[in-house]
């Protein structure tokens, strides 16, 4: 079958995060985005391990179902046009934060194992590091290849993928603690890693500059830290429902069980570019080289971006596609398109409104970006609908580029555009 799978969430308990994070409303959001598998994240946490455990039940081989007694009522408050099956699949990031080649790294990681046992094998393991209790997402004083090495000896069926791998603070290849290469965070182990997260503020071209990771399959997902997040980017799969067929169509891109991914605009990311947000300067990598690496305005150091670090350890040029990687799609979020469309903001009533709306007029969220025929957008009752949702599907979008934790602002149509628009449909 065909579905779509988001790894990489957080609970009510992670730091930062929404109190509706509960899998009551992963397992809604899920079917309102047209998510089939979701992660549950977080299960190295003790409350959330044991909400797991009372609310979930295994389903297919290594995913797992959130019991009748806890979907029913919910399923009532789904449309329709929405509704469908929602596996889970154990999750969690983890912060390690450690000091290796005599430098302090920041590096975050995804565990997935397929059965609650060995989250408990690992859970006991970890407990002896540090405290489990403090955070849905741990920091950790633990080597990231020791963490890889604990995790296969809790099972041998866990999958590992270094999280988010760009950001600049707190993953395996960023600028501020990481390293230059898989190989020196995983050493000896670096074969046993088969896959990364690209991260919101990088896409697959991005990574295709690097000829170190012609081998790894690049996958996507929301981070989210809000239901409404979930789905944000995400991955596409033709294979069998199961923790087992999803594992081997990552490790074996070349079956095509692994379809690709849905993106960010990775200009929209919040670590797209360099930049100092406590002076509002966004800079391009060649800006910042020509500024010596220090803010415009200020004069201290800027954060250098996602654009900045790939370049520096890219062995090929921008725009280079190697042969037979999976396909990827970048898209503005629904919200965001009624936001322009309205002039409005994204949590208004109004485009909140229109927003469930249309959900139960056309179906899920990723089904009306992706794949509704643009005719049955024309009797959405937004006229500029069908003209912005085609713009975004052919990536002919205005961004101008986040930088330094402040998301990118994204413009569908120009001014000229819209008002062009609306006095033809007048």
């Amino acid at each position: 079958m065909k579905f779509i799978a988001d790894f990489h969430i957080h609970s009510h308990l992670s730091r930062a995060t929404s109190r509706e994070m509960n899998l009551d409303n992963i397992y809604k959001w899920a079917q309102l985005k047209g998510v089939t598998v979701v992660g549950t994240g977080d299960f190295t946490n003790p409350k959330w391990f044991k909400e797991l455990s009372e609310k979930l039940e295994p389903a297919e081989p290594g995913l797992f179902v959130l019991k009748p007694q806890y979907r029913q009522k919910i399923d009532e408050e789904i449309p329709e046009s929405c509704r469908a099956l929602v596996r889970f699949i154990l999750s969690v990031e983890i912060s390690s934060i450690y000091k290796k080649h005599e430098k302090t790294r920041k590096v975050h990681n995804l565990i997935f194992f397929p059965d609650l046992r060995s989250v408990s094998r690992l859970n006991a393991m970890l407990t002896k590091v540090g405290n489990l209790a403090s955070d849905g997402r741990p920091i950790l004083g633990l080597d990231s290849k020791e963490l890889l090495r604990m995790a296969l000896d809790a099972s041998h069926e866990t999958y590992f993928v270094p999280a988010h791998v760009w950001t600049p603070h707190f993953s395996v290849l960023g600028a501020n603690s990481g390293f230059d290469s898989l190989e020196e965070c995983f050493e000896e182990l670096t074969p046993l890693v088969h896959t990364v997260e690209t991260g919101l503020s990088s896409d697959p071209p991005m990574n295709w500059r690097l000829s170190a990771l012609d081998k790894i399959t690049l996958i996507s997902n929301s981070d989210a830290h809000s239901p409404d997040r979930i789905g944000r980017e995400a991955n596409i799969f033709s294979t069998e429902l199961s923790y087992f067929s999803i594992l081997d169509a990552l490790n074996n891109p070349e079956k095509g069980e692994f379809l690709g991914t849905i993106e960010f605009f990775p200009e929209e990311g919040k670590y797209h570019f360099d930049g100092h947000r406590a002076c509002g300067e966004r800079l391009s990598p060649a800006e910042t080289i020509k500024q010596g690496g220090m803010c415009p305005k200020c004069g201290k150091k800027v954060t250098v971006g996602v654009m900045h670090r790939v370049t520096e350890l890219a062995d090929r040029p921008s725009g280079f596609m190697p042969d037979g990687k999976p396909t990827f799609k970048s898209l503005i979020g629904l919200t965001g398109v009624i936001s322009e469309i309205k002039e409005s903001g994204v949590r208004s009533q109004k485009v909140q409104q229109d927003y469930f709306r249309l959900l139960r007029l056309l179906g899920n969220e990723l089904y009306i970006l992706r794949k509704c025929p643009l005719a049955s957008l024309k009797n959405s009752g937004l006229n500029l609908l069908p003209e912005a949702i085609d713009k975004v599907r052919k990536g002919k979008v205005n961004i101008l580029s986040g930088y330094d934790g402040e998301y990118g602002k994204v413009k569908i149509f120009n001014e000229k555009e819209k008002n062009a628009k609306q006095l033809s449909l007048f």
